[in-house]
């Protein structure tokens, strides 16, 4: 499948207020296209240099969009992060067998909400980390795209400022994102049995939820983006390998399509 219709179908999945913050990757290819067809623009000339010029300043652009974004997103994600440990904290407090309060029905109760709140966390976070992904690949994309079709090489000193920038950095994220599975996986255990009704359950309740939709289509676009091939490069992001957690089971079980 061709990048610009996967980024296409990416940003309808994606959240609806996240929409805007993608690459506009249609309109840099139009330029890119009529940057190299135009006759006039001969390389090394003075109209040649402002269109060159233009491209980089729009590629500079989209490159704040993303850094604003992400680091927006990632200060909330470290708030709601700290808050959602706090709330575990409280409900064993107040509701577990040694609380103030000791109440096994409100224990349950108040602990399937946290479950649920932290599993649609989890997969925001996923969002995040696939938003960087496809805005990475697709800058590289359109930087190959102007470097064939103008003889130009301005890729490889482009990406090796892209690769420094916050929103290609999601090492923080990843980690909260790992986090999130280690806490799913300890806090709430259960048995394979009981793992089945669990799954069966929520697959109900969440699967008509945009982002359970949302985080599945994430997961497979990195699988698909970051897949090693014949073609891969030093532009190429990683293969992803995916942890074996609950939680990223219970996405896969539920999924109408494989992710793996």
């Amino acid at each position: 499948m061709k990048f610009g219709k996967r980024l296409k179908q990416q940003i309808q999945a994606t959240l609806p207020e996240w929409q805007d913050k993608f690459l506009t990757y249609k309109e840099l290819k139009k330029l890119v296209r009529s940057i190299s067809s135009a006759p006039l623009l001969l390389s090394g000339s003075t109209e040649y240099g402002n269109a060159e010029a233009e491209f980089v300043y729009l590629l500079n652009n989209e490159i704040d969009k993303f850094n604003a974004f992400f680091m927006e997103q990632e200060e909330d994600f470290i708030i709601r992060h700290k808050e959602l440990k706090q709330r575990i904290e409280g409900v064993i407090e107040s509701w577990g067998p040694n609380g103030t309060r000791p109440s096994e029905k409100a224990y349950t109760e108040e602990m399937s909400k946290v479950r649920r709140d932290i599993i649609n966390f989890h997969g925001e976070m996923v969002l995040l980390v696939n938003y960087s992904n496809v805005n990475y690949t697709g800058l590289a994309k359109i930087l190959k795209k102007y470097d064939k079709r103008t003889g130009r090489l301005l890729r490889l000193p482009f990406i090796q400022k892209v690769v420094e920038q916050p929103f290609f950095t999601t090492d923080l994220i990843s980690k909260l994102v790992k986090e999130c599975e280690i806490t799913i996986d300890v806090v709430f255990p259960v048995n394979e049995e009981q793992r089945r009704v669990k799954e069966a359950t929520e697959a109900i309740h969440v699967a008509e939820e945009g982002i359970f939709r949302n985080t599945v289509a994430a997961l497979m676009t990195m699988q698909e983006t970051r897949r090693g091939s014949s073609t891969y490069s030093q532009f190429s992001l990683p293969p992803l390998n995916l942890p074996d957690s609950d939680l990223v089971q219970f996405l896969q079980h539920n999924s109408p399509i494989p992710i793996l």
